[in-house]
């Protein structure tokens, strides 16, 4: 039997195959601090390749340079946990695929790496949809698992919100 957040997750991942396949679009993940779990969460769906694009795990710094071309002196003056590298993820991902839908996230997880600027639990996410760039933090409890789940969900929700 499914938990409550299991049920949640599944009807959220239905719902976005609904909205990209009734938008005709693509979407694509640039994620860090999740490791693909956003990708392997929309791809958790039988015909997902019809609405799924590809998903970018840009863990390290130089990954985000390079497969998404994020600036790394935005990194250096802005740390890889910010608005500026959030919106730069969301928007390398659509440049750099055939996508017209992104969602990006990178954070701290834990249970170290934390700071009191940026303490665990410390979530950027960027969204491109429709063209418009956007972004948003979130400071998420519990410790590593329950803030990467949370991080998926929340992210699974904003886009429904954007999309809807």
């Amino acid at each position: 039997m499914l938990s409550n957040q299991e049920q949640t997750l599944l009807a959220m991942q239905g719902r976005v195959a609904d909205l990209m396949l009734k938008r005709g679009e693509l979407l694509a993940t640039a994620e860090s601090c999740t490791g693909g779990m956003i990708a392997a969460a929309c791809t958790d769906l039988a015909g997902s390749s019809a609405w799924f694009e590809r998903g970018f795990v840009t863990y390290s710094n130089e990954a985000k340079t390079e497969l998404l071309g994020v600036d790394a002196t935005l990194i250096a003056a802005h740390g890889a946990v910010s608005e500026e590298v959030a919106r730069a993820m969301a928007a390398g991902a659509i440049a750099r695929s055939r996508a017209q839908v992104a969602v990006a996230v990178t954070g701290v997880a834990g249970p170290s790496g934390g700071s009191p600027a940026k303490p665990v639990g410390t979530v950027w996410f960027g969204f491109m949809v429709d063209g418009r760039l956007s972004s948003e933090v979130r400071h998420l409890d519990g410790d590593r698992a329950a803030v990467r789940m949370a991080t998926v969900q929340h992210a699974l929700q904003r886009l429904l919100q954007l999309l809807g």
